[in-house]
């Protein structure tokens, strides 16, 4: 089956959220990636997918804030930290476009327990800090558990003017699901929904990082795109195996 459109509304809204959060001051950076490299990296059901045929690998540093489950009050510290994540891009046979994790930094141990638990999420513990100087903002992170101690990512862009979204920039940000490899050997895929991005322009001004190559991936090489948003508001509904 072919892949859904890509849209910058929710094609499938997300009726009973199991979790509510806010994705705030993103620095997304991507780099291409042979479709033959990434396949072996994805959860069982799931393929490549693919742009003008080459698929793209993600690095993207940011801030949760305001998580909340079923509902429930944001608990004080808890509910705020930073957070980088490694993404790769899948299709599943429905044709459904969704995320697929290969790893995610976060700077709160509870959180990272109970991701990896219930969704089932390579969520990593990390010491982590994100500074803004104007319009410049860094984003830092070394990895605490689990190993490798001490994969690290250190990225720092200027942010540019607000942009919109070309078909490049809603393939790699209008994702209204995730995919993640489940118990017992099979698939699942939760649903995503959120309102369409607020883009800017940014320039890369510094990167240090060895997250990708640690995910799988070959270590990234050549000038990524750079795109950094203000944040969403993000529902998660509940996974269901494929």
């Amino acid at each position: 089956m072919n892949a859904e459109p890509l849209t910058q509304a929710p094609s499938r809204p997300v009726g009973h959220p199991v979790l509510h959060q806010q994705w705030r001051d993103l620095t997304m950076l991507h780099w291409r990636v042979a479709p033959e490299v990434v396949a072996p990296l994805l959860p069982a059901g799931t393929r490549p997918d693919v742009l003008h045929g080459v698929t793209w690998v993600g690095l993207v540093p940011f801030v949760m804030t305001g998580v909340r489950v079923l509902g429930t009050s944001p608990l004080p510290w808890l509910s705020a930290f930073a957070e980088t994540n490694v993404r790769l891009y899948a299709v599943d046979a429905q044709g459904r476009r969704a995320v697929v994790f290969r790893s995610l930094e976060a700077s709160r141990l509870v959180p990272v327990l109970v991701a990896r638990a219930s969704y089932r999420l390579a969520y990593m513990w990390a010491r982590m800090s994100v500074h803004h100087d104007g319009d410049t903002v860094s984003y830092e992170s070394s990895r605490r558990w689990p190993g490798p101690r001490g994969a690290h990512s250190r990225v720092q862009v200027r942010i540019g003017e607000p942009c919109d979204a070309d078909e490049l920039s809603l393939f790699l940000t209008a994702r209204w699901g995730l995919f993640s490899s489940w118990y017992g050997g099979t698939t699942a895929y939760a649903p995503v929904e959120h309102e369409p991005w607020r883009l800017h322009r940014a320039e890369l001004l510094d990167l240090s990082e060895d997250l990708v190559e640690r995910a799988g991936l070959p270590p990234v090489a050549g000038r990524p795109h750079v795109l950094w948003s203000p944040g969403v508001s993000v529902r998660i509904g509940r996974p269901r195996p494929l």
